[in-house]
């Protein structure tokens, strides 16, 4: 049976997402990313890239490049949120489908023509997407992942394109080599030393030239550079851990501001543990110092997915990793060993007030957004994403830390 292959990628999802939160940021440069001179971008616009702005650069040199452009610093959480939304949309409407990032996937069609129509199947599914979540998204559809996600490229923005059987190579032959999957920029350079810009060149040489230049990998770039894929879609699954890390614009042995950072991460995880219906079975924290060597500590724990129980665990792991003699350039927490389930109540520890507390706070944020409710302890560390703030400028609510 020939394959059908539809590739799905949300265009410039993280700035598309901010401007559904804030429409007046519509048609403005924007970008997304760290705000500090040693971020860096994580999604711009595409009215920031006439400047020379794409993903990946220093948001300093951004800047720089583009000073009219609104920076946001980007909120993971949120972003989740609005994955899952798409996601969701998918799943029920495609037999198999694949999630290979946060804002791209891929599933497969072979057989749904003699039933639906490929192209027509995937062009109602765009057009659900794009009516049920507000975000623009773009599609390529052909034989297999490759050409899908070439011509999903070339679509965008917001657009859809078809391969026809038999045009995997015309249509690829004109574009340049940077275009196939898995050229990155040192692959790039080396093609283009050895003269090289277009796919067509890359078709009418002979295999085992490209692989005396690339090695193994000079074979597959040639089969791509061909529209030769044979990759299956791989079903998806949920995912089995979370992470959020913060990089400070200066480093610091500053222990109080440390732990601020660190509790305000382990809430905002465990938020978004309970929405997702997730409990944690194992945490981990990571400390990278200024002299770039990284460590991190892991720790077992029952299936939780309370603050109160998993905060002292992260604190006590960070006690135990923490060298005070050195600047701290970076700290990270992972959740992983996840569980589908919902937090029981732990009738030795826990009181009816605190269950009350966790669900008048989830309350607030699944409405107003997960930042618009912190603990006293973690107003140093509110910046690590970006505070959707529905107060019209207020700030958002504090609750007084105290001991259970």
């Amino acid at each position: 049976m020939q394959k059908t292959i539809l590739h799905l990628d949300l265009d410039t999802f993280y700035v598309s997402v901010e401007r559904l939160i804030e429409p007046k940021l519509q048609y403005r440069p924007l970008l997304v990313g760290g705000t500090g001179d040693r971020g860096v971008v994580a999604a711009c616009s595409y009215e920031t890239r006439g400047f020379g702005v794409h993903s990946g650069m220093p948001m300093k040199m951004a800047r720089e490049l583009c000073p009219e452009a609104v920076v946001i610093r980007g909120n993971a959480g949120t972003y989740s949120k609005h994955s899952d939304v798409v996601t969701a949309i998918i799943k029920e409407r495609v037999p198999l489908f694949e999630k290979s990032s946060i804002d791209e996937f891929y599933a497969d069609l072979s057989g749904m023509d003699r039933f639906f129509g490929c192209y027509q199947y995937a062009s109602e599914l765009r057009k659900t997407i794009i009516k049920e979540t507000g975000l623009p998204i773009s599609f390529g559809l052909s034989i297999n992942k490759v050409v899908s996600k070439v011509a999903t490229n070339e679509a965008k923005p917001n657009n859809q394109l078809r391969i026809n059987l038999g045009q995997e190579k015309p249509f690829l032959a004109p574009l340049s080599i940077k275009k196939i999957p898995m050229v990155g920029d040192k692959t790039y350079q080396t093609l283009r030393n050895l003269g090289l810009r277009k796919i067509k060149t890359v078709q009418e040489m002979p295999i085992d030239l490209m692989q005396r230049v690339l090695g193994a990998n000079g074979a597959v770039i040639w089969k791509r550079a061909n529209g030769i894929d044979h990759s299956p879609v791989i079903p998806f699954c949920e995912r089995k851990s979370i992470s959020t890390e913060r990089t400070f614009d200066r480093d610091t042995i500053d222990v109080v501001k440390l732990r601020g950072v660190l509790l305000a991460m382990t809430e905002n995880l465990a938020y978004q543990l309970r929405r997702g219906e997730k409990l944690t079975a194992c945490i981990a924290v990571k400390i990278r110092y200024s002299d770039f060597n990284t460590y991190s500590k892991q720790m077992r724990i029952p299936y939780t997915s309370a603050d109160h129980i998993l905060v002292p665990k992260i604190l006590e792991l960070f006690r135990n990793l923490y060298n005070k003699r050195l600047l701290v350039r970076l700290v990270g927490i992972r959740f992983s060993h996840l569980v589908s389930g919902n937090y029981q109540i732990n009738l030795f520890d826990d009181t009816e007030e605190a269950l009350n507390l966790y669900a008048a706070m989830d309350h607030i944020r699944n409405r107003f957004g997960d930042r618009s409710i912190i603990r006293a302890s973690a107003m140093d560390a509110k910046t690590i994403g970006r505070m959707h703030n529905p107060f019209n400028g207020q700030p958002p609510v504090v609750l007084a830390h105290r001991k259970q």
